[in-house]
C-alpha cells in the first residue's frame, strides 16, 4: 500500500518527529513540494496521498483506481474536488484544532506590538535615537494598555473563544458579532453596524464565504473608531485590502495586523504590500506555524490514516460517513478532522 506526501516542506521544517507517521505507513514517500505538472506522476499507484495545499482535481483523481484515501494536512478542504472524490469513493479528511494555541498567541503578538508601537521603537533604538535622548526614555509613540478596552470578535468559533478568555485574562471587555446573514436577532450578538463603533481592537476568526467576502470594506471601516485596530488571521478575502491601506494611510483607522492576503503567496502584489502604510504589520500566514501546532497536525494525519487502515482500506476504509447538505464526506473515528469546504474549520 503505497503512501505519498506531496508538500511536506510545507509542514516540517526538518524539526518534527515523524516517526509515528513512518511507522503508520512505512511505504510512504516524501517530497519537499510538488508542482501541479508533477501531481499524477507522483501519484501514481498511491493508496493514500498526504496534501497540504497541492491541488487534487478530478482529473487528478480519476487517474488513480488504487487512490483510496487524501488526507489535507490543514484544515481548509479546498484543494481537493469533494465532489470527485465523493463520486469516486475516496475518503477525505482535514485537521482541525491543532493551530489554536499559536494563532491565539500570533494575534495577541500582533495586537500587543500595535498597541505600544513595538516597530516603531524598536526602529528608533536601531536609528540611534535612544543613544542620542536627552533623557532616560523615549515616548515618541502613544502606548496604550488593553485593560478596560473593548475586543470585537467576530467568529465565535474555537479560536474565537480562546482569543476571547485570553482577552478577559488582559482585562478587557468581549463583544461577539452577529453571524454575516443573519436576520434573526441572536443572544448574546451584537449586529455588526453597532458592534464596529464599539470597539478598540477587531479581531476575525470566520470562514471565508459568501456571506463573509469582502465583510470588512470601506464603509465597515468609516464605522470604527480612528485609534482602532483590525487583526485579520483569519482569511484575506474578508476584508478589502485595498480599503484597508486607504484607510490606515489616511489616518482613519489606528492600526492593522494582517497574517493573511486574499492571493498567497502574493506573488502579483498586495495594497497591502505597498511602501509607507503606517501602523500595519504583515506577516507571511504563520500565526498556525508553532513546532508544536505542527506536531499536533503530524498526530492527526496519523490518527486519520490509522483509522482508515483499521477499517482494512477498503473504498469505505472504515471511516464513518458525515452526511452534509450538499454531499457526503467521512470522518476518521478518532480524530476531530472532517472534510468540509465552506467552514475551514473556523464558525462563526
Amino acid at each position: 500500500m503505497l503512501g505519498v506526501f506531496l508538500d511536506r516542506a510545507s509542514l516540517d521544517l526538518n524539526d518534527l518527529n515523524l516517526t509515528t507517521l513512518d511507522n503508520c505507513l512505512p511505504t510512504m514517500r516524501y517530497y519537499p513540494m510538488t508542482s501541479s505538472a508533477q501531481v499524477m506522476e507522483r501519484i501514481a499507484g498511491a493508496t493514500v496521498v498526504i496534501s497540504n495545499k497541492v491541488v487534487l482535481d478530478s482529473t487528478a483523481l480519476e487517474s488513480v483506481p488504487e487512490l483510496r484515501l487524501i488526507c489535507v494536512a490543514a484544515t481548509g478542504t479546498n484543494n481537493i474536488d469533494l465532489q470527485a472524490a465523493t463520486r469516486l469513493g475516496i475518503t477525505v479528511c482535514n485537521c482541525r484544532g491543532y493551530g489554536t494555541p499559536s494563532v491565539v498567541q500570533h494575534v495577541f503578538s500582533l495586537i500587543l506590538a500595535l498597541m505600544t508601537h513595538l516597530p516603531d521603537y524598536h526602529r528608533a533604538v536601531a536609528e540611534q535615537r535612544w543613544q542620542g535622548a536627552e533623557q532616560f526614555c523615549l515616548l515618541d509613540f502613544p502606548i496604550r494598555e488593553l485593560a478596560d478596552k473593548t475586543l470585537g470578535i467576530i467568529g465565535y468559533g474555537e479560536l474565537g473563544k480562546s482569543v476571547a478568555r485570553i482577552a478577559e485574562a488582559f482585562g478587557m471587555k468581549v463583544l461577539i458579532a452577529q453571524r454575516p446573514g443573519t436576520l434573526e436577532p441572536e443572544s448574546g450578538r451584537i449586529p455588526l453596524p453597532v458592534l464596529l463603533p464599539q470597539v478598540d481592537v477587531l479581531s476575525l476568526h470566520c470562514p471565508l464565504t459568501p456571506e463573509t467576502r469582502g465583510l470588512i470594506g470601506a464603509w465597515e471601516l468609516a464605522l470604527m473608531r480612528r485609534d482602532a485596530i483590525l487583526i485579520n488571521a483569519a482569511r484575506g478575502g474578508i476584508v478589502d485590502e485595498a480599503a484597508l491601506a486607504r484607510a490606515l494611510r489616511e489616518g482613519a483607522l489606528g492600526g492593522a495586523g494582517v497574517d493573511v492576503l486574499t492571493e498567497e503567496p502574493p506573488a502579483h502584489g498586495n495594497p497591502l504590500l505597498e511602501k509607507e502604510i503606517p501602523n500595519l504589520i504583515v506577516t507571511p500566514h504563520c500565526a498556525w506555524g508553532s513546532r508544536e501546532a505542527r506536531q499536533r497536525l503530524t498526530g492527526q494525519l496519523v490518527e486519520n490514516i490509522a483509522g482508515f487502515l483499521k477499517g482494512g482500506g477498503g473504498k469505505s476504509g472504515g471511516l464513518k460517513v458525515i452526511q452534509n447538505t450538499a454531499e457526503s464526506y467521512r470522518l476518521s473515528g478518532k480524530s476531530q478532522a472532517k472534510s468540509h469546504p465552506a467552514s475551514n474549520g473556523l464558525r462563526l
